[in-house]
C-alpha cells in the first residue's frame, strides 16, 4: 500500500489506505471508530457482530508496518459501560498482544466503555499542538489542530461511467477527520452540513482505494475521474 503524506502545521502525517493515520515524528498511529463490540439491533438483547476480528488483524498489520510507540483510538468503539466484555476471547487476546508493543490510548466521550482493556481511557488526548477526540468540536485556537472521527466521512465521484462512493479522510484549515477503521456503519457524505460546517474555507478528501488514496478538492467531486 502507498500512504499519502500530508503536512498539518509543520508536522508530516501519513494517511494510510487502510484508513488510519501515522505521525512519524511522535511515532503515533491513529485510527477512528473500530466498532469492535457487537451492535444492538431493534430486537431486544439481540447482538449483531461487527467484524472485530478482521478489524484487529488490519490494525495489527499497521503496527507491524509503522512500529508506533502509541496507538490512539478515536471513537465510541463499544456501545456502553463495560461493553468491552462482549469481545470474543481471541479478540481481547489480540488487543493485549498489540498493547505490549505500543501504548494504547482510547479516546471517547464514553471512556469507561473500554474499561478492562489495556491502555488509558480519556475523553480527549493532547500531544503538542494536536488535540485528538472522537467528534469534532469547537475550534481550539489559531495554533491548534484537531484530529477526529465519529462522522465516518465518505465521498462520491463519477469514475469510468459509474458512481463510486468510498470512505475518505477529510482535511482543511486545521482539522483532520478520519474514516471509520472498522466495519462501516453508514457514514455521512462530505457535502453534508454536519461535516462541511467544520471546514468553512474548503476541504480536501482522500478517498480510500485498494492500495492507494485518491485526492480531490470538494469542488472536484462528481466530475469524471480515473479511480482504480
Amino acid at each position: 500500500m502507498t500512504a499519502a503524506p500530508i503536512h498539518l502545521r509543520d508536522e508530516r502525517f501519513m494517511l494510510d489506505p487502510a484508513g488510519a493515520a501515522f505521525w512519524p515524528a511522535r511515532r503515533i498511529l491513529i485510527a477512528a471508530d473500530l466498532h469492535l463490540a457487537p451492535a444492538m439491533t431493534g430486537a431486544p438483547r439481540q447482538l449483531v457482530p461487527q467484524g472485530g476480528k478482521a478489524t484487529l488483524e488490519r490494525l495489527n498489520r499497521l503496527l507491524r508496518l509503522y512500529r508506533p510507540a502509541k496507538v490512539v483510538i478515536l471513537g465510541r468503539d463499544f456501545p456502553g459501560r463495560g461493553a468491552s466484555s462482549l469481545l470474543a476471547k481471541d479478540e481481547r487476546a489480540q488487543i493485549e498482544v498489540m498493547a505490549r508493543e505500543a501504548s494504547f490510548i482510547w479516546v471517547s466521550d464514553k471512556p469507561d466503555a473500554a474499561a478492562g482493556l489495556p491502555g488509558v481511557y480519556v475523553p480527549l488526548y493532547r500531544e503538542g499542538a494536536f488535540t485528538f477526540r472522537h467528534a469534532a468540536g469547537p475550534q481550539l485556537g489559531p495554533r491548534a489542530f484537531e484530529v477526529s472521527g465519529y462522522f465516518q466521512p465518505k465521498a462520491s465521484i463519477d469514475a469510468r461511467a459509474k458512481r463510486v462512493s468510498r470512505p475518505c479522510f477529510v482535511t482543511g484549515g486545521n482539522r483532520l477527520m478520519l474514516p471509520a477503521f472498522g466495519a462501516p456503519g453508514g457514514g455521512l457524505d462530505v457535502h453534508d452540513p454536519a461535516i462541511s460546517r467544520f471546514f468553512p474555507r474548503g476541504l480536501r478528501v482522500f478517498l480510500l482505494g485498494q492500495d492507494q488514496l485518491f485526492s480531490f478538492a470538494l469542488e472536484q467531486l462528481g466530475r469524471m475521474a480515473e479511480v482504480a
